[in-house]
């Protein structure tokens, strides 16, 4: 259940209660792709990180080590050993990703794997069931994501599909947490809302999916080859749309300016591989901006990474140690990036809803906007 606590402007503080607890808002979700953030951090660092929810992809789960095993062995969260709320995503954005591999048809969509060349096919019941095996706190709807730009009839026939898997997947679902042994009898359902950059399909498709009462909402298909611009203009097109009294999320966004702009354009909820992959190669997020930490001026310099940061890699480790780690290839050096990076998030997440508490997020936009994406 979601509950709104107060708005400035368009933008939203409130809590998300859940069966895995209760989640501030606004919130950045972590990714774990294959139920483990990439560079070596756990379930158990990313308490440690400030982390509320983790994100967890259906189509890699359910090809290794399958959603059945994970089953057998209690669910995603006993199997990570996270014990926070999980969001799944349904495998949609793999129909997109995997557009080489793939054929779309009414009764959903057949793939081959990008592991083996297996053919598979998803579609709305199949990625229910395959949500509802990991036991996951949120299961995403069944959606098509249509690459920007994209023809307007193509597109508007995706819309009319996308909801039609929609119904089938709220049916579903309520089926499955119906049955005896469903390990989240509770798991909630969150619809997606397409049209590419049209903005009479954006709206008509909100309306149509808003009557259906799901648990939330999201904004998909965008940061997908559009312009930023573009972006918030959907998000501003929407937004009067989305149901007040549920979380409404803009999947795979983005950068902290991103959030930022799309926090005072009413969004709740986030998610990105950004943090952890840009980390991943050295690009490291800080108070005053994004830092490369391969640049030589580092490799002399015993300040922590960011000074106004209080991770366990700012407190421990210096700027040149850093440098020394990544020239070095060593593993670690990952390992302490991505630590940083996802705890930068999190604490973006957090000095925002403070700012919204204190009624002073006008003054933190402003501040931060221009700086938090900027190149040191």
């Amino acid at each position: 259940m979601y509950t709104l606590i107060k708005t400035i402007g368009k933008a939203r503080r409130g809590t998300f209660e859940t069966v895995h607890g209760t989640v501030e808002t606004p919130f950045f979700m972590n990714v774990g792709t294959c139920g483990a953030i990439k560079g070596g951090i756990s379930s158990y660092d990313l308490v440690d990180l400030k982390c509320q929810v983790e994100l967890c992809n259906t189509y890699h789960l359910h090809l290794r080590p399958g959603d059945e095993l994970v089953r057998k062995l209690g669910g995603l969260h006993k199997f990570m050993g996270w014990q926070k709320p999980i969001l799944t995503d349904s495998g949609g954005f793999q129909v997109f990703s995997l557009a080489q591999l793939r054929t779309i048809k009414e009764e959903g969509v057949y793939f081959s794997s990008h592991i083996d060349g297996r053919k598979i096919f998803m579609g709305p019941e199949e990625s229910m069931r395959i949500q509802s095996n990991l036991g996951s706190t949120i299961a995403m709807a069944f959606d098509e994501c249509v690459e920007n730009p994209a023809p307007y009839e193509y597109s508007k026939k995706s819309c009319e599909r996308t909801t039609r898997w929609l119904i089938r997947c709220k049916e579903e679902l309520s089926r499955l947490n119906s049955l005896p042994d469903t390990i989240n009898k509770k798991q909630m359902l969150f619809g997606i809302n397409q049209g590419c950059t049209f903005e009479d399909l954006r709206i008509n498709h909100m309306k149509e999916i808003a009557k259906l009462d799901l648990d939330g909402y999201a904004i998909g298909g965008l940061a997908v080859g559009e312009s930023t611009e573009d972006m918030y203009r959907i998000i501003d097109t929407v937004e009067p749309f989305m149901p007040k009294d549920k979380p409404r999320y803009l999947m795979g966004v983005g950068t902290p300016c991103n959030i930022i702009e799309a926090v005072s354009r009413g969004v709740d909820m986030f998610d990105c591989v950004m943090p952890s992959r840009n980390a991943r190669h050295g690009h490291l997020n800080t108070w005053e901006g994004i830092r490369n930490i391969f640049n030589a001026k580092y490799a002399d310099d015993d300040r922590p990474l960011d000074e106004h940061c209080d991770c366990p890699t700012c407190q421990r480790h210096s700027r040149a140690y850093l440098r020394h780690l990544y020239k070095a290839n060593e593993m670690l050096a990952m390992r302490l990036g991505v630590m940083h990076n996802l705890y930068f998030y999190n604490t973006l997440m957090e000095k925002i809803r403070t700012s919204l508490d204190n009624n002073s997020f006008d003054e933190f936009k402003e501040k931060y906007v221009p700086l938090l994406d900027k190149r040191i």
